[in-house]
């Protein structure tokens, strides 16, 4: 198991370093210097404390989603809905926060709840279609992607527009803020807020409740194989369902973070590019949640640092976006690389 473990994550490397590599033939393509560009892309996100910051605010709400998708992997769904759920729990988490003037913790707390309750109910829909009618789940989500794009366009003008917004939502109280000012001083003024501590303990629980709990056993040999799950007295449709639910109130928590940590308000007309960059983060992290929380700063990181680059360098920040598309490429295609690897090593035990 150990030695699986490892390997896995040599090849998640090996993707990274493809994927360098690719952005640096790109980058010597268009008349650029990719030492430069590299330099630039990741001191700009990491070369002060307000840098970094930014960079750890990124990265969180693509923890949530990518935890959210990693969680579905591992017990045998494939969760395309993290968008929507991401903007259902943002809309729940702003709706709360612009109705009740609570103290500060308690209105937190309740819009944190909130955020959970309602991506926990956008994934009880798909999986209750998969586990009752066999609905497959990648179709069931993507439509409850754009019935929350449709709800969120139709909530935010009717009930929390502002007086001369016509697009987005009343701006975010303070107290309704997961921003604080002692963090948000700490890193000189950033975007980092509460919602980063949130991803962490949910890494630390998603990846207890896999690996250490009868509840985890269960989800994963659901996902393993259904028939044999439920030959061995397991109900594979109440896993299927509370899989799905976990999966969605994973990605409204980070739709809190974002909405009402990273961000001041919710815009209509938009589904959360995290949602589907959760997915990519769950492929590069192997599934595993520590391999998530890893490849979301790493991500973090180089949209943090692409603005900078272009700024020093004039290297067009679509550059970055080059890079992931291509990190994740060769990780989709890292059962490929370690065939390859398998092969060769064969061939030098043969010649030796």
């Amino acid at each position: 198991m150990k030695k699986k473990f490892s390997k896995e994550y040599i090849l998640a490397l090996v993707a990274v370093a493809l994927g360098l590599v690719a952005g640096a033939i790109l980058m010597a393509a268009t008349g650029n210097n990719p030492f430069a560009g590299y330099v630039y892309l990741f001191k700009g996100g990491l070369m002060s404390i307000e840098r970094i910051g930014n960079t750890l605010a990124s990265a969180t709400p693509l923890i949530f989603t990518g935890l959210s998708v990693a969680f579905a992997f591992r017990t045998g769904l494939f969760n395309i809905g993290a968008a929507g759920q991401m903007l259902i729990g943002g809309l729940c988490a702003t709706a709360v926060g612009l109705t009740f003037a609570w103290p500060k913790m308690f209105l937190l707390t309740v819009m944190v709840m909130a955020s959970m309750l309602g991506g926990a109910v956008w994934g009880l829909v798909p999986g209750f279609l998969k586990a009752k009618f066999n609905v497959h789940e990648v179709v069931a989500t993507i439509m409850m992607n754009w019935v929350a794009y449709w709800t969120v366009y139709y909530v935010v003008p009717g009930y929390f527009k502002g007086a001369y917004l016509e697009t987005e939502s009343r701006k975010i109280p303070y107290a309704a803020s997961l921003k604080v000012n002692w963090l948000t001083d700490l890193f000189n003024q950033s975007y980092i807020n509460t919602g980063f501590f949130l991803a962490v303990l949910s890494v630390i629980i998603i990846a207890f409740v896999l690996n250490k709990t009868t509840l985890g056993y269960e989800l994963k040999a659901v996902g393993f194989n259904r028939h044999a799950a439920e030959y061995a007295g397991i109900h594979a449709n109440r896993n299927i369902i509370l899989s799905m639910m976990i999966a969605g109130a994973l990605a409204g928590l980070g739709g809190a973070t974002f909405y009402v940590g990273y961000a001041s308000n919710i815009q209509i007309g938009i589904l959360p590019s995290q949602g589907f960059d959760g997915i990519a983060v769950a492929l590069l992290g192997m599934n595993s949640p520590w391999g998530v929380f890893g490849a979301a700063i790493f991500f973090g990181l180089l949209h943090s640092g692409k603005g900078f680059m272009n700024a020093m360098t004039e290297i067009p920040p679509e550059i970055a976006d080059t890079i992931i598309a291509t990190i994740i490429y060769f990780a989709a295609t890292s059962i490929l690389i370690e065939r390859s690897w398998d092969r060769l090593k064969k061939r030098m035990g043969g010649a030796k």
